[in-house]
């Protein structure tokens, strides 16, 4: 059985496609801080140095996601999905100028994807695209 750590909405795809064109090649980042910080950021590939600790957990629409390292270690029996509402996100985040933001939507992993997830091992720390 393999697990997605990470997925995405319909709604959140055809945005991120859209910002795709716009921008190129894209990536995203979740911190753990409040405010801004807890949403997702969505940068130009390249834009945002991912350090020695943050966490790859997958890739959704072409687009590789990194958690940091100590919110991973909150969030590591949990499922993202990536979503998108109306209003008005991160100014550094490159939705922020259609109106919406992007956000996570989680659950916690049945037994059965906990166990897969075990068989397969942590995910890989630090960057996996350039």
């Amino acid at each position: 059985m393999h697990v997605e750590r990470v997925a995405v909405t319909p709604a959140a795809e055809s945005l991120l496609r859209k910002l795709q064109g716009i921008h190129g090649p894209l990536m995203f980042h979740q911190s753990g801080g409040c405010c801004d910080g807890s949403a997702p950021m969505c940068y130009p590939r390249g834009e945002f140095k991912v350090g020695q600790e943050d966490v790859f957990l997958g890739t959704i629409v072409d687009t590789p996601f990194y958690i940091s390292g100590s919110q991973f270690e909150y969030w590591q029996h949990t499922h993202l999905t990536v979503d998108v509402v109306k209003g008005r996100g991160s100014g550094f985040s490159v939705e922020a100028p259609e109106g919406v933001r992007f956000l996570i939507r989680s659950r916690v992993f049945t037994d059965e994807e906990h166990y897969a997830l075990q068989r397969v091992g942590p995910p890989p720390r630090g960057s996996q695209h350039g």
